[in-house]
């Protein structure tokens, strides 16, 4: 008895002293803890600090705070040769009634729009085919869908088609459900209002035909918004498809010029997911989960996917242009695509897609030859790539080593390349990757525009704040340094 009452003061003791040493060595990590300014109070306080607890008490501008977390989210994928066929046993296994089919003119003649109804027929699902959505999609064409989709009130969409009809059909599924929104409610702030969107949709699957946006991972739609000559979208998880069905054999009719500039939106997605500011770079961190943006930053877990796209982009972009035959390509595109789609729909883009919107949007005439369309297209991955050299000549000093590493993937030797090089060994690197790829136009004034028009190019990026905010070595805090940033980015960009 004695000889305990002796020992546990000394082992109180070395537990204190123990966990004093941790608190001072190794500050914790929490927010609750590390942050001195943390709403957060011990009972131990004493009647003399009371004072003091109502002082920290008072709420936290979270605005100039940095972001701590991140979240990963995307669809379930199914991937392989000819699970389209499955898609019609997916709708009777959750139990749908009324299936909204989404496409374009051009999918619906196509074998993988023969799959889907054949397997919804065979399962008895109802269902409605709207083919009406444009390649591009403008505000007016996707309020024009939803007009369609609201009095149908569906209760799952289907889309099959490019990252457009998945898109369109996400923007259907959202105003479904939300049919006393405002258009603007939801776009991306500023030129919209930016709000959350506060419930879950209609279940969605998504059976992709090109190679190219990854739009059956992420929680993102795009479009044109006419009136302001520009770009934007919504962004929000709750607007990802429930499943994606990746069928390789879907995108086997590609033209080659389609998958070329597909392959140049994955090419970019990862790239600028991977060289994306870290997600604990971010400012402001959101007062609640809801608002935390899908776009987020660069974190341990986006890497994984955006790294391996970039690696199997570099290698089998070439053969599936080359060779419309080439199965094992096109396959690998698919799969790198979906790939990029994870990592960019966490991470984020940055300079390479804010500047496309403008270049899309403000397009002075120019037509993409193997584009079976009848007005002026400057198809999105195409607008990505070509100022993709001048991009990523100005970031590299952001972060040297994961641009030396992305040259790597082009079979750049850098062992010896110098830290300060490591954005002209990648421009240089992807320049040379675009040119051998062929029929590429080499800077902005191959697709009509000059000197004149960069101003108008200037403006229409600066809104696309949901992206800049995630580019390196942007000026953002300086509305003029930034503008003056970018203008020296599309007047290198004009050609390469």
């Amino acid at each position: 008895m004695t000889a305990a009452i002796r020992i546990a003061p000394t082992r109180a003791a070395r537990a204190l002293n123990l966990l004093r040493t941790v608190q001072y060595a190794h500050p914790p990590s929490c927010p609750c803890h590390s942050n001195p300014s943390h709403q957060h109070h011990h009972p131990s306080l004493l009647p003399s600090t009371l004072k003091h607890a109502r002082r920290l008490a008072t709420p936290v501008d979270v605005s100039q705070q940095k972001e701590y977390a991140f979240e990963m989210a995307a669809s379930s994928i199914r991937f392989g040769p000819g699970c389209t066929k499955e898609v019609g046993m997916d709708f009777r296994n959750m139990g749908a009634k009324k299936v909204m089919v989404v496409t374009d003119k051009t999918v619906r003649k196509l074998d993988a729009m023969k799959q889907v109804v054949e397997g919804l027929e065979r399962e008895g699902i109802p269902f409605e085919v709207f083919d009406g959505v444009r390649v591009e999609p403008k505000d007016t064409s996707v309020r024009e869908a939803i007009d369609v989709a609201k009095p149908y009130q569906p209760d799952a969409f289907l889309a099959v088609g490019g990252g457009s009809v998945i898109d369109t059909a996400k923007l259907m599924n959202l105003y479904t459900c939300f049919p006393d929104a405002d258009f603007l409610d939801f776009v991306n702030a500023p030129l919209g209002k930016g709000n959350p969107i506060t419930k879950p949709l209609k279940p969605l699957i998504a059976v992709p035909t090109t190679a190219g946006t990854g739009s059956e991972t992420t929680g993102t739609a795009i479009f044109d918004l006419v009136s302001k000559r520009a770009k934007t979208g919504i962004a929000h998880r709750n607007l990802k498809p429930t499943l994606g069905i990746c069928d390789p054999l879907n995108t086997r009719t590609m033209p080659s010029a389609v998958h070329a500039s597909s392959g140049l939106d994955v090419l970019c997605h990862s790239l600028e997911s991977w060289t994306a500011i870290p997600y604990h770079e971010r400012v402001p961190r959101p007062n609640n989960p809801i608002n935390r943006p899908a776009y987020q930053g660069a974190n341990p877990i986006s890497d994984i996917f955006s790294l391996q796209s970039l690696r199997s982009t570099v290698q089998y972009l070439p053969r599936a242009v080359k060779d419309p035959d080439d199965h094992e390509a096109q396959s690998q595109m698919l799969l790198a695509a979906t790939l990029a789609g994870v990592g960019f729909g966490n991470a984020g883009v940055h300079l390479c897609h804010g500047m496309s919107y403008p270049i899309s949007g403000q397009n002075p005439g120019y037509k993409h030859a193997g584009y079976e369309v009848d007005s002026p297209i400057i198809p999105h991955g195409v607008s990505v790539a070509v100022t993709a050299p001048a991009v990523f000549r100005f970031t590299g000093a952001s972060n040297p080593e994961r641009h030396l590493a992305a040259a790597e993937c082009f079979g750049v030797d850098v062992s010896q390349v110098k830290r300060e090089s490591a954005g002209e060994v990648l421009s240089e690197a992807l320049a040379e990757f675009l040119v051998k790829l062929g029929d590429q136009p080499r800077g902005l004034k191959y697709l009509g525009f000059t000197k004149d028009h960069v101003d108008a190019l200037v403006e229409g990026t600066i809104p696309q704040k949901r992206v800049l905010m995630l580019a390196p070595s942007l000026e953002s805090t300086d509305v003029e340094a930034e503008r003056e940033q970018l203008r020296s980015l599309f007047e290198e960009a004009l050609e390469y």
